[in-house]
């Protein structure tokens, strides 16, 4: 493997973080990456296969049934979509999924900061219609965020840092978020989700037994991530690109699946007023960003403007200042009507 290119996705066993050098691989593969299967986690396999199960439950539902928590009613884009609800780059996305936020008090009526509008509640199905909904998703985005933040905690160390720094910049109200996600068979010519970053600091995914997913490596590959049983996929947002230079780069992705998939993703994210300010780093990691075309190249996610005016999907050579304009620029280009319904005021 060099920093220029991958064939595969790195396997990492978690159960030997504490070995001497582990911080520093784990960092490095990263960097070259940006995408590693993680073993060896203390995630109890139950919760996965209890989540797995709900997603079947929910998925099997009728519409009218999961209209129940339909995200055209959330000014805080919350609930369920139906296929063909969100764009990514201009292209639609062949899935449904359930969003879940974590929950903060809704902000005072009239508030014309963009950001500031996404905290609010979520929507939960009756426990008559599908039992243990709110309870097990909550459990589901505790354990993952641990888990987050121990990742976390090791590529700081890899970084030079303290195992706290991320966590520290978290701030009082981390704003992550849960996706249980149905694709069904991709059509010719389209995708699950089409290719693009993730927005916060690192994905963990539960892939399930379906493949589909597939990572873009810097020859214009789609490399295949293989379904490992009890794993996690962990990937890199576009918040630790901004912050560490380009060092840690995020890396493209998209799902495209020959038959029915499920899939369950946490995507561990900060307060809304954090910023995406540049860390100082040691020499050798500035040294290894010029060294590479691919990590001085790197770009971010077009808002919809630029891509309006021409700029290629994650061409952007900006960034916004804060996690949360961040988040509203993927919200306008994603779900342009459910924008134009609740913040007409904001919409661009």
């Amino acid at each position: 493997m060099t920093a220029t290119s991958f064939a595969s996705i790195p396997v990492v066993d978690l159960s030997r973080s504490n070995e001497v050098g582990f911080a520093e691989q784990l960092c490095t593969i990263c960097h070259e990456v940006g995408f590693v299967i993680i073993d060896g986690h203390d995630i109890d396999p139950q919760l996965i296969d209890d989540v797995f199960l709900l997603m079947q439950r929910f998925f099997a539902l009728d519409d009218d049934s999961k209209r129940l928590i339909d995200k055209a009613r959330s000014p805080q884009f919350r609930g369920w979509e139906a296929v063909g609800s969100e764009f990514t780059n201009n292209r639609v996305d062949v899935r449904e999924q359930i969003d879940v936020w974590s929950e903060w008090p809704s902000v005072v009526a009239g508030d014309t900061s963009p950001g500031s509008r996404l905290l609010g509640p979520n929507q939960w199905m009756p426990d008559e219609v599908l039992p243990g909904h709110r309870a097990l998703t909550l459990r589901w985005m505790s354990e993952l965020g641990e888990l987050a933040d121990r990742l976390l905690g090791l590529l700081a160390v890899g970084l030079g840092f303290q195992p706290a720094h991320f966590e520290k910049l978290f701030g009082d109200q981390p704003m992550s978020l849960t996706k249980m996600i149905h694709y069904p068979p991709t059509p010719d010519g389209g995708a699950g989700v089409n290719a693009h970053h993730d927005t916060g600091f690192v994905t963990l995914l539960a892939p399930g037994p379906t493949e589909g997913l597939q990572v873009l490596n810097p020859l214009g590959e789609w490399i295949d991530v293989p379904p490992m049983a009890g794993t996690f996929v962990m990937n890199l947002g576009e918040m630790l690109q901004a912050m560490t230079s380009n060092y840690l780069v995020a890396t493209a992705h998209r799902v495209i699946t020959q038959s029915e998939r499920l899939s369950a993703a946490y995507f561990h994210g900060p307060s809304l007023g954090t910023e995406l300010r540049p860390l100082v780093m040691d020499q050798r990691f500035t040294d290894a960003v010029a060294a590479s075309e691919r990590h001085r190249s790197a770009g971010f996610m077009a808002t919809a403007a630029q891509t309006a005016g021409g700029v290629g999907d994650m061409a952007s050579s900006t960034h916004t200042s804060t996690y949360g304009e961040q988040l509203w620029n993927y919200f306008a280009r994603s779900y342009p009507d459910n924008m134009a319904r609740h913040h007409a005021d904001l919409a661009h």
